[in-house]
């Protein structure tokens, strides 16, 4: 690699942090992030487990409203309805 393409790359980096959605603009505080790797191992000590599934739209407008009248994230509100939902079987 050339040394043009190192500073290429690093000045591509540089941009993407910059227009990244987490970057803090001047003048604001920017709130301290979790590390990824630092979630999962607090996801893992609560013994959370990721489980993606694919969703009808309507479906999820009306989770969403349900959290919101809830007051709930849509974690807390999925596993509360699912819970709900096995038991009753």
């Amino acid at each position: 690699m050339k040394k043009t393409d190192l500073a290429k790359n690093d000045a591509k980096k540089l941009m993407g942090k910059m227009v990244a959605p987490g970057a803090a603009s001047f003048g604001t505080s920017a709130s301290p992030s979790v590390d990824k790797r630092e979630q999962r191992k607090r996801d893992q000590a609560l013994g959370l487990v990721p489980f993606a599934v694919k969703l009808n739209s309507d479906l999820v407008k009306r989770l969403h409203t349900l959290a919101t009248e809830r007051g709930l994230d849509m974690n807390a509100l999925v596993a509360d309805v699912l819970t709900k939902g096995l038991d009753a079987q």
